[in-house]
C-alpha cells in the first residue's frame, strides 16, 4: 500500500506541571504536517508576548468594528448562549458547526452570526481611530433636542482601545498547537483567548480568535543636550612614571595523571537513551525544519523502547499513522511513528530495549523518532550520543 509523505509530530500537550494523567484519552496533540516541507515557529511563538483578551459584557459580548463574539459561562449550551444575547440557537450552532444543545467550557467562545445589541463596555476600536457609534451620540446630546432628555438618557459608553484580532476557522486536520503555530503565538494564549478545554481540543468549523500580539517597546535612551557630553575621564598624567614591576617567575606546570581507562565507559553504555531500531540516522535533527530524526528500518524490524517509562499514547494521527508516545519521567517523552503491529497499551510499563511494535513498509525505509522536553523537540542525538 502507499503511504503518504510523512508528517511531523510537533508537540505533545502535556497538560499539568508532573504527569499527563490528566488529560483525556488520546488527549496528545500532534502537528502533523508533511516533513519536506515543515517549520518550527516554536521559539517565535513561544517569545511572542500577547495581550490578554479584553473582558465582555454581562451578556458575555465582545464586540470589534467587523465582528462580534459572545463567551459562555459555566454549564451553558449554545441555546443558553443564544436565549441571552437574542439570537435564534440553531442560526448560532449552525454558524459555529455545533449542536445547540452541546455543553461549553467555561469562556468558550462563540461567533455571531450578525450583529446584535452592542455591549456596554462599547466597540473596540484600534487606537486612534473614533467609534462612530459614540461620536454620535455625544453630538445629539450636546444638540438642543438632545439637551431637553439628557436626564432620561445616557451616552453610549467610551470605546475601549485594542485592535481587532484576526479570526480563523478552524479546518480539519488542524490542532490547537499547529494553529498556534501558523500564527506564531503560544498555544497557552490561544486556549486562554478562546476558552479552549484542558485537552485543548478544536472541531472543524470552530472560529478561533488570534491573540494579539503585543510589541515589544524599547528602553528610551537618553541623549545629552548640545554642549552638555557626558564629562571626559582625567587621563593619568604623563608625569607620574609607573611603578617599577618585577616580571614573576611561571612555575613548570605539572603533569597530569594518566587517565584510568578501565574506568572509562563507551557513549553506547553511558547514553541515556538507545536507538529504537538496529539501522542507521538517515535524517538529522533541524530544530528550523525538522524535529525528528530517521532511522533506517525494514519492514517488520523490531521497534524497541529508547528508554524505560510509561507508555502514555497509542494512537493513530489524521492519516491513520500508528503513533506510540513513552514517557520517561524528568518531563521528557519520546515518540515514535511508521511503525505497526503495536504490542504495547496506554498506561503500560516498558523497559529499555524492550520491544513496542514493527516498522512499517514505507518510502522512506524508516521510523520517525522524536524526542519532547515539555512540548518542545529536541535533538534526540544529544540522548543517544
Amino acid at each position: 500500500m502507499k503511504r503518504r509523505p510523512m508528517r511531523i509530530m510537533r508537540g505533545l500537550p502535556i497538560v499539568g506541571m508532573v504527569a499527563v494523567t490528566t488529560a483525556c484519552t488520546d488527549g496528545f496533540d500532534f502537528d502533523l504536517r508533511p516533513a519536506h516541507n515543515s517549520l518550527s515557529t516554536a521559539a517565535a511563538a513561544q517569545n511572542a508576548r500577547t495581550a490578554p483578551r479584553p473582558e465582555p459584557d454581562a451578556r458575555g459580548v465582545i464586540a470589534y468594528p467587523t465582528y462580534q463574539v459572545a463567551l459562555a459561562r459555566r454549564g451553558d449550551t449554545v441555546t443558553d448562549v443564544a436565549k441571552r444575547i437574542g439570537l435564534p440557537a440553531d442560526e448560532l450552532a449552525r454558524y459555529n458547526g455545533i449542536d445547540a444543545n452541546t455543553p461549553l467550557n467555561r469562556d468558550e467562545l462563540l461567533a455571531l452570526p450578525r450583529r446584535v445589541a452592542e455591549p456596554s463596555t462599547g466597540v473596540i476600536q484600534p487606537g486612534g481611530q473614533i467609534d462612530i457609534q459614540t461620536l454620535a451620540g455625544d453630538a445629539i446630546d450636546r444638540s438642543p433636542s438632545g439637551a431637553n432628555r439628557a436626564v432620561a438618557s445616557t451616552s453610549p459608553p467610551a470605546s475601549l482601545s485594542g485592535e481587532e484580532p484576526l479570526r480563523h476557522r478552524v479546518e480539519r486536520g488542524e490542532t490547537a498547537y499547529s494553529i498556534a503555530r501558523l500564527y506564531q503565538v503560544s498555544v497557552r494564549s490561544l486556549a486562554d483567548w478562546n476558552g479552549l478545554g484542558a485537552d485543548l481540543a478544536v472541531r472543524e468549523g470552530q472560529f478561533l480568535l488570534i491573540p494579539v500580539k503585543v510589541q515589544a517597546t524599547a528602553a528610551a535612551t537618553q541623549v545629552s543636550k548640545p554642549g552638555q557630553g557626558s564629562p571626559t575621564p582625567t587621563p593619568p598624567s604623563a608625569s607620574q612614571p609607573l611603578p617599577d614591576e618585577k616580571p614573576s617567575q611561571a612555575k613548570p606546570a605539572a603533569t597530569p595523571p594518566s587517565p584510568d581507562m578501565k574506568d572509562q565507559r563507551t557513549s553506547a553504555s553511558s547514553s541515556k537513551m538507545v536507538l529504537p531500531v538496529a539501522g542507521k540516522v538517515t535524517s538529522l535533527f533541524d530544530a528550523d525544519k525538522a524535529g525528528y530524526i530517521l532511522i533506517s528500518a525494514k519492514p517488520g524490524d523490531a521497534v524497541k523502547a529508547a528508554s524505560s517509562g510509561t507508555v502514555r499514547l497509542v494512537s493513530k494521527d489524521v492519516e491513520g499513522e500508528e503513533i506510540v508516545v513513552i514517557d520517561h519521567g524528568d518531563n521528557t517523552q519520546t515518540a515514535y511513528s511508521f511503525i505497526e503491529g503495536i504490542s504495547v497499551q496506554k498506561g503500560q510499563k516498558v523497559k529499555r530495549g524492550q520491544q513496542i511494535a514493527k516498522a512499517t513498509k514505507n518510502q522512506y525505509n524508516a521510523i520517525q523518532f522524536l524526542v519532547f522536553k515539555g512540548t518542545d523537540p529536541v535533538d534526540p542525538m544529544l540522548y543517544l550520543n
